[in-house]
């Protein structure tokens, strides 16, 4: 084989073990060894060490590169950050990018380390701004998402004066937990949980259920069982179990009479706080996702689940557990979320942004209707205070001739609030690609503000990914190497 063909072979071999969680490992094992000859004779497999101390390192050294690259034309970037801790008690950081470029929102992993000291707000925000100086992004941030801990908001916030904004998920996942610790709801759960233990770990309940749920004409589900991190895990359980609710009764009928179940009116609340929380899971979901726009979504979603969860308040459960549960998320949706003033707040910072963005325009001079002999005031490109926004922009549509930055954004920004609504399903990416050269000043704006994602789900993710490399047969990966596959993982 040539040696570029096997260069090229031997980086197609390094990109399938990242991005399939193989171990290097697989070159040593005789029936891969065997398939590779047999697809091509002449085809030198690299040894495990080759794999491991060159070839990763060099695809890892590219791809970085190639990402770098990517980043460098972003006008502006959105960070998300999480820290987690591996099966073999070695603690990581993740610190992931988001951005707008030729109208695609981008998502990249920065970086995934091992970090070896204290969790404090200090060391947080020095591992930040290591990664922020490496990537030439310091000056592009104009957010940082993570969850509500103290030492991160502490760090992004007080020590780096970055825009720190909560993760929208886990505001989410602190409201519900509130709504469903009542005593009552949380009795239920706990018989829930025994349940599901109890027929995971019997062998006849699990191919007893199976069987009656096939002789009912049902689909063989399996029951769930939830983490207690996650809220909406808890939802997934309770949703499972009232899907299989008839079978489940037979056979626990059959195989453990004695085993405590749910009355029938526990059976309605389950149904009735899946009906109450199935919202906030699609709500979870949506804005979790790093391919489309999420953190303009934010707001929106919050007033819908307002409305949503109020609807439930006007016609309230005939049983009290689920009423005092509406009452308690209603109150902890308005506490967290909804602040009439926040969207005349964002009109008014979008105008300065896009009057910052303005040249001055020339003043007319030499015609009389235009203001001949009348003193012309300085275009500034300072924001004007909001008290006058009236008037300056009362001023632009009569003369014409004679704005000023902050006039001018603000005629943009009338047009664009007097644009049809967009369906929910559609990408405002793609409507901002079609209205660039009408809203030319607004969408300069738009880039450095629809890059920003509502959850710090993506950081969450990586160590999803860190936790399958990190495996029983693979806990002897030294962080090196773990940040290595971790990086082409979600790079590649």
């Amino acid at each position: 084989m040539m040696p570029l063909q096997q260069s090229k072979v031997d980086q197609a071999l390094v990109k399938m073990i990242a991005q399939d969680f193989q171990p290097f490992s697989i070159v040593d094992d005789r029936g891969f060894r065997e398939f590779t000859k047999a697809l091509d004779p002449s085809y030198v497999l690299p040894s495990r060490s080759t794999v491991s101390r060159q070839l990763m390192p060099n695809l890892f050294q590219k791809i970085r590169a190639d990402v770098q690259e990517k980043i460098k034309t972003a006008p502006a970037v959105c960070l998300t950050t999480d820290c987690w801790t591996s099966s073999t008690s070695t603690s990581y950081m993740s610190v992931t990018c988001h951005y707008v470029t030729e109208f695609k929102l981008q998502s990249n992993l920065l970086d995934c380390f091992e970090l070896t000291d204290n969790h404090t707000s200090e060391n947080l925000a020095r591992e930040l701004e290591r990664i922020a100086t490496e990537w030439t992004i310091m000056e592009k941030i104009v957010a940082c998402v993570s969850d509500s801990a103290a030492n991160v908001k502490k760090a992004v916030g007080d020590i780096l004066h970055w825009n720190h904004l909560n993760c929208f998920a886990h505001i989410l996942n602190l409201i519900v937990r509130k709504g469903i610790q009542q005593s009552q709801i949380q009795e239920i759960i706990r018989k829930v949980k025994a349940i599901i233990e109890y027929t995971r770990r019997s062998t006849v309940a699990s191919a007893k259920l199976r069987e009656t749920q096939q002789q009912m004409g049902q689909p063989q589900l399996r029951l769930k069982q939830d983490v207690p991190t996650r809220w909406n895990s808890t939802y997934y359980m309770l949703k499972r179990i009232a899907e299989v609710k008839d079978p489940l009764i037979s056979t626990l009928a059959l195989v453990n009479p004695q085993l405590q179940t749910l009355s029938l009116e526990e059976w309605e609340m389950v149904k009735e706080t899946c009906e109450v929380l199935q919202p906030f899971e699609e709500v979870t979901v949506e804005l979790s996702a790093e391919r489309f726009v999420t953190g303009s979504k934010a707001i929106l979603m919050a007033r819908g689940l307002q409305r949503v969860t109020a609807h439930r308040q006007r016609s309230p459960s005939i049983y009290q557990p689920i009423r005092n549960m509406v009452d308690i998320l209603m109150a902890e949706i308005k506490h967290a979320f909804l602040h009439d003033r926040h969207a005349e707040d964002a009109v008014t910072r979008v105008v300065g942004a896009a009057s910052r963005s303005l040249r001055p325009l020339p003043l007319a001079t030499s015609s009389t209707e235009e203001g001949e002999g009348v003193p012309q005031a300085n275009p500034s490109t300072e924001t004007v205070p909001v008290i006058w926004a009236d008037f300056e922009e009362r001023v632009a549509s009569l003369r014409p001739g004679v704005q000023n930055p902050f006039t001018e954004a603000m005629l943009e920004i009338k047009g664009f609030l007097s644009e049809p609504l967009l369906p929910r399903t559609s990408d405002p990416l793609e409507w901002w690609k079609s209205r660039a050269t009408v809203f030319k000043k607004t969408c300069d704006v738009m880039k450095t503000r629809l890059c920003i994602v509502a959850t710090s789900v993506p950081s969450e993710r990586i160590f999803s990914k860190a936790g399958q490399i990190i495996t029983d047969r693979r806990n002897r990966l030294s962080p090196g190497k773990v940040r290595e596959l971790i990086f082409l993982n979600a790079n590649l």
